[in-house]
C-alpha cells in the first residue's frame, strides 16, 4: 500500500484561496472569519507512478486512421439525455455536466442514477454531504437500493471505492 503523507492546509469559505496557515481575514477577497483548516492526504508520488503500471509514449493519429467499432451504450433511462449523449452513456466514458450554480445539474444526475435500477450506481459528490444528497433523493422520489453516496474529492479514494 502507498505511503500517505498527512499536510494541513488553509482555504477561504469564500473564495476558495489556500493558505499555509491561519489567518482571521482572507487576504484575497478581504472577508473575516472565512479560513476553515483542512488535512489533506497527500499521495506517495512514487508509489503513484509503480500503481500506473509499465507505460509507452503515444503518439497522435490522423483522425481517418482512427478505425473503431460502434460502441454498446447504456441506456441512462432519459431520453433526452440518451439523445445528448449521443444514444446513451459509453461504458467507461466520463461526462463533464457544467452550467451556472442552481439550475438542477446535481438533481439532473442524482434522478438519473436514482432511474438505473438494476445497475450498481455510484454517485460521488465533492460538495454536498451524504445527507444533503439522501434529502434530494426523497424529493425526486425514486427509490434505488443499488444507489450509493459516497462524499470525497480525493480521487485515490474514489477510485479504490469503485474498485470495491
Amino acid at each position: 500500500m502507498a505511503k500517505t503523507k498527512v499536510k494541513t492546509s488553509f482555504f477561504c469559505k469564500n473564495c476558495g484561496s489556500e493558505f499555509s496557515k491561519w489567518m482571521g481575514k482572507c487576504s484575497a477577497c478581504g472577508e473575516w472569519n472565512t479560513i476553515i483548516e483542512e488535512v489533506l492526504q497527500v499521495e506517495n508520488k512514487k508509489a503513484w507512478k509503480e500503481d500506473q503500471g509499465p507505460s509507452k509514449a503515444r503518439k497522435p493519429q490522423a483522425v481517418r486512421n482512427i478505425k473503431f467499432q460502434t460502441e454498446h451504450r447504456i441506456d441512462m433511462k432519459n431520453d433526452e439525455l440518451n439523445r445528448v449523449l449521443g444514444g446513451g452513456l459509453v461504458p467507461g466514458s466520463l461526462v463533464l455536466v457544467g452550467g451556472e450554480p442552481g439550475i438542477g445539474k446535481s438533481t439532473l444526475i442524482l434522478q438519473v442514477a436514482l432511474q438505473m435500477v438494476g445497475q450498481r450506481i455510484l454517485y460521488v459528490s465533492g460538495e454536498e454531504s451524504e445527507q444533503q444528497i439522501k434529502m434530494r433523493a426523497e424529493r425526486i422520489g425514486i427509490k434505488n437500493e443499488e444507489c450509493f453516496i459516497l462524499n470525497e474529492t480525493r480521487t485515490q479514494n474514489i477510485f479504490q471505492q469503485v474498485k470495491e
